[in-house]
């Protein structure tokens, strides 16, 4: 029976990774040798479970019965194990994360730094991407994202916020006129970042508001793709202050109209309701929310 169970969990890796090839990788096995399992396994239960083509692997009626049970299975044990976590002396285990790219270039690696180093024994895996991924399809543990939350399933806390600065290349600033409000920008050429909206709203210091239409020809999906833009002298561009105060440190960009505010990025981590880690899930996350913009 152990074997058996070994067998399903093998098979439930080899769906989710989509091929035998990455679920040997995950599971630091010879492809042969997980293809060889799940074919003993089907030979064992006296059903086919996968469908086998040299492009993709996909279920088979009798998998897509299989497959979600395995599944729950496989998330009752991490999640009895996790318990275990909340009355051991020195929490333990993996913890999966995804956070914007940006991220790197901030002080909360700092934060990130000290979590490693106070629990030793939690292999800390994270991605840094400024694309937005699915925690449970992806299997991610905690993501950090930028920004304001669309509505979701997902359980959120608030851990911060991130300040961001107007800016544009030094030429493509002397060329045009002086701006005196945000307004007089909605005429400048933009470079747009895919994952915000097209308009900016900015806060002078006396607490007046403006929104601006930001008109643009250049989109991308990259805080740093934004950086390298604008030092090109394409437009104006919103990015993180840590990756703007790099640029103007250079003579690359300028802040421009420093007398009013962008409005700062809300900094919020996420997980699944019923996470597979969930007492270290929610470890992090108090980290995190503890040490917010110190």
């Amino acid at each position: 029976m152990i074997e058996k169970l070994k067998s399903l969990a093998i098979f439930a890796t080899v769906v989710d990774k989509g091929s035998f090839r990455g679920a040997a990788g995950h599971l630091d096995l010879a492809p042969s040798r997980v293809s060889q399992i799940v074919s003993d396994l089907e030979s064992d239960l006296g059903v086919t479970l996968l469908y086998r083509s040299t492009r993709k692997l996909s279920l088979t009626s009798e998998g897509e019965i299989l497959y979600p049970k395995v599944t729950g299975m496989l998330l009752e044990a991490e999640t009895g194990l996790d318990a275990l976590n909340l009355i051991s002396t020195e929490p333990t285990g993996e913890l999966r994360v995804t956070a914007p790219a940006f991220i790197a270039q901030t002080e909360m690696m700092t934060t990130l730094s000290e979590f490693s180093n106070n629990y030793k024994k939690i292999l800390l895996k994270i991605q840094f991407s400024d694309h937005q991924q699915d925690l449970i399809k992806e299997g991610f543990d905690v993501g950090i994202r930028a920004g304001w939350l669309k509505d979701s399933e997902l359980m959120s806390r608030n851990i911060g916020h991130a300040n961001r600065l107007l800016v544009a290349s030094p030429d493509y600033v002397m060329s045009k006129p002086e701006p005196s409000s945000p307004v007089d920008l909605e005429t400048w050429d933009w470079v747009h970042f895919s994952m915000r909206g097209e308009r900016a709203e900015f806060v002078s210091t006396d607490g007046h508001t403006e929104t601006v239409q930001c008109k643009h020809r250049i989109e991308v999906d990259s805080a740093y793709a934004l950086y390298e833009f604008a030092i090109r002298h394409q437009g104006l561009t919103m990015i993180p202050e840590s990756l703007a105060s790099r640029g103007i440190a250079r003579g690359e960009l300028v802040h421009v109209i420093p007398g009013w505010s962008v409005m700062p990025l809300s900094l919020q981590a996420v997980w699944p309701d019923r996470s597979r880690r969930e007492s270290l899930a929610l470890l992090f996350v108090r980290f995190l929310a503890d040490n917010a913009n110190r």
